[in-house]
């Protein structure tokens, strides 16, 4: 075979690439907020959830958002239109639990194709309008990967530690299918977020880089983690820099925080991310921490307030909010983006980073 064959048949980089490092450059990009609270301020009941598609589906399915973008796409549209007139740049699409395992829990496993493919046209489709609307703007679609409801790191009963609820192989299969759909259907991103157990997410990407070489085809990708507490570890353990170091490999576009915690809180460990990562950061967090009703009482102006010090300190390039917040939120958030600049990436430490629980830098 010639030298030129083998070369069209390497990974290209999508076109996404540049327009988004373009973007994460000259500005601080701002993502959407979150939309299961957004979803549930539309009182849907089973019948919104089943629509005539599963009508006779034998399972309860209220409380299955990922499936909306099938059942009510009118809805699932509205959210994300409304998070790009809020100012957003990027919208996730609504497929965070949308893998066979998580399906598994509504016997939906078997849609998972359908439901991904519905999320992504929906998003498209408000993208695509958003950019009719203004002339020269540029919206992006972030295929969203979950963490999912099963994992590796974790035994789900505390009298057998050594228990696994799932194996490794089953989760990457799982992943693949998913990153294949969203690939598929058009995202321009794919966002491996809220990750708690980095296990799982290593499956994740490691599923992600198996499609990127089957389909021949290169994303940006994403990766966000999750500190659950003031411990300042994953539930799995890990602490940020020992996170960072066990998914560099990987050569993500941006790694970042979201979900837990509020802004105040999370604020260390975005300050140590922006300190060590060599590529873009982005941080997403909660509107506060919910209270006793489960609510988020964070207001637009106090998110707004916490991001700005981080945007002032250079250590973002994109934020947005995750749990509670709302397109007030998002519009709040992007005004306050407006002075200033984005965070320069370092060249990455001529080092070994090894990591357990910690991180250990072998210079």
């Amino acid at each position: 075979m010639s030298t030129s064959a083998h070369a069209e048949q390497r990974t290209k980089e999508s076109p996404s690439f540049e327009a988004l490092r373009t973007l994460f450059t000259q500005k601080i990009g701002i993502l959407d907020g979150a939309m299961g609270s957004m979803i549930q301020t539309y009182g849907l009941t089973e019948a919104d959830f089943k629509g005539e598609r599963f009508k006779s589906h034998p399972h309860d399915l209220q409380g299955n958002n990922d499936l909306l973008s099938i059942t009510r796409p009118d809805i699932i549209e509205a959210i994300h239109t409304a998070y790009f007139e809020a100012g957003a740049d990027m919208v996730e699409t609504n497929t965070f639990n949308s893998t066979t395992i998580s399906q598994a829990d509504y016997h939906m496993q078997s849609h998972v194709d359908e439901i991904n493919t519905a999320a992504v046209r929906v998003a498209l489709s408000a993208a695509k309008k958003a950019q009719l609307k203004t002339p020269g703007r540029r919206c992006f679609v972030a295929g969203a990967i979950g963490p999912m409801n099963r994992t590796l790191s974790l035994s789900p009963d505390v009298n057998r530690p050594e228990y696994r609820a799932v194996e490794w192989d089953q989760v990457v299969e799982s992943y693949v299918s998913q990153a294949r759909s969203l690939i598929k259907a058009g995202v321009d991103v794919i966002l491996v977020e809220t990750i708690f157990d980095t296990l799982n997410s290593k499956a994740a990407l490691f599923a992600i880089e198996s499609v990127f070489d089957e389909m021949k085809i290169k994303l940006p990708v994403m990766i966000s983690v999750t500190i659950t507490d003031a411990s300042g570890r994953t539930l799995s353990g890990q602490t940020v820099e020992a996170f960072y170091a066990s998914i560099a490999h990987a050569k993500p576009f941006s790694v970042g925080i979201n979900c837990a915690l509020g802004g105040r809180a999370m604020r260390p460990y975005i300050e140590e991310l922006s300190r060590i990562s060599s590529c873009f950061v982005t941080c997403y967090p909660n509107a506060g921490l919910p209270n006793a009703f489960g609510g988020y009482d964070e207001t637009p102006e106090e998110m707004a307030s916490v991001l700005r010090e981080f945007a002032q300190n250079n250590w973002v390039n994109m934020v947005g909010g995750c749990c509670g917040s709302t397109p007030a939120h998002i519009a709040a958030i992007a005004e306050a983006m407006k002075v200033f600049k984005p965070r320069i990436p370092s060249a990455p430490a001529e080092v070994m980073r090894l990591s357990g629980l910690e991180a250990l830098n072998v210079t």
